[in-house]
């Protein structure tokens, strides 16, 4: 939030000096700090233009998505979950390399339980990116252990992790599907053996299940349209089709309504909560603080690949997250422990 401030401050620098600004955002809280004029679209087309003085937020809602009311939140769309005791997700002192063989995870340790979301804060490339390959299985620790539900996930395949119950919506949905194949199959990539017989992919299976699924998730397209032609909220809609569908154990999502128009984050974000009230337990991965304040039970701040603090949601605010986020915040003794058991063990780590 601190880093978004001093954006517009020099944005506002610049029209004051005589420059044009065209801002293009889904964020209206933005559009209203920083905009003199708004022109919304919806579906290619201009469907309002009023000067920002003169706008809310409800009647910037009402024109993007036909309604004035948005905001998915845990305390207003879900009942809050008893306390969670079963930890379905244990992440215990792991540590991994990056792409250049550096380190990426530095002894992060972290449990998720049955029936809660747990958010992990933190700036782009902080290495949440590593952190979610390695619950995918694309990334191998080099110390440490995951387990799920107890078991090991450690030498696992991708599609062996999705077998045991993880349910994966990556931080790249464009790179998540295929683009020149078709809904029902994408629909059923992480399943494929289910629709084969006798060494053929039964294709009347795979459209009826696309059929359920594109009523059941409210998917706007048909079961033979290629990917490539949906918006970037239907592609959501079918990656949560793929991976909820069979109720995992957990559901790790990663930056899941980043670049989506209110209405599409609405729905991502009720599903999430869905999986929670189900029981499920949600490692949400994201940088949207709004949504981090929306969503989480519990909230642990990623910095430079190390948990350097953790806060109960109702105890939380924006600008002390913001703080953990940039480094800055060992804001309790907890996160002030925390930084420097972690700092001890990387000295042990480089003196071995």
């Amino acid at each position: 939030p601190q880093e978004a401030d001093a954006l517009f401050a020099a944005v506002k620098g610049l029209v004051a000096q005589g420059l044009a600004v065209v801002f293009i955002s889904h964020k209206m809280q933005e559009v209203m700090a920083v905009s003199d004029r708004v022109t919304v679209l919806r579906d290619g087309r201009v469907v309002g233009r009023l000067l920002t003085r003169e706008a809310t937020e409800a009647s910037l809602a009402q024109l993007m998505v036909g309604r004035a009311s948005f905001g998915v939140t845990r305390q207003g769309a879900a009942p809050v979950s008893p306390a969670p005791q079963r930890a379905v997700l244990t992440l215990d002192e792991v540590w991994a390399t990056g792409a250049k063989g550096q380190d990426a995870l530095s002894g992060l340790s972290l449990q998720v339980c049955a029936g809660e979301i747990l958010a992990v804060a933190g700036v782009s490339g902080n290495r949440q990116s590593e952190l979610a390959h390695v619950l995918q299985g694309l990334r191998r620790p080099t110390r440490g252990h995951v387990t799920l539900g107890g078991e090991s996930l450690l030498g696992l395949r991708p599609d062996q992790i999705v077998q045991r119950g993880v349910g994966h919506i990556p931080e790249d949905r464009l790179a998540a599907v295929v683009g020149e194949m078709t809904v029902a199959e994408n629909l059923v990539l992480e399943h494929l053996s289910e629709f084969e017989r006798r060494g053929q992919l039964d294709w009347a299976a795979m459209a009826n299940h696309a059929t359920a699924l594109i009523h059941q998730y409210q998917i706007k397209a048909r079961p033979s349209d290629r990917a490539r032609t949906l918006s970037g909220g239907n592609v959501q809609k079918v990656i949560l089709a793929r991976s909820l569908h069979r109720s995992p154990a957990l559901v790790v999502a990663v930056d899941p309504t980043r670049g989506l128009d209110i209405g599409a984050t609405d729905y991502v974000r009720a599903r999430l909560l869905a999986e929670r009230t189900r029981g499920a337990a949600v490692l949400l991965i994201s940088g949207d603080l709004e949504e981090i304040l929306a969503l989480a039970d519990r909230i642990v701040v990623m910095y430079e690949g190390r948990i350097v603090g953790a806060v109960a949601a109702q105890e939380a605010n924006a600008e002390q997250l913001g703080l953990m986020m940039s480094g800055s915040g060992g804001a309790t003794p907890q996160n002030q422990k925390n930084q420097k058991n972690q700092k001890n063990q990387k000295n042990q780590m480089e003196n071995r």
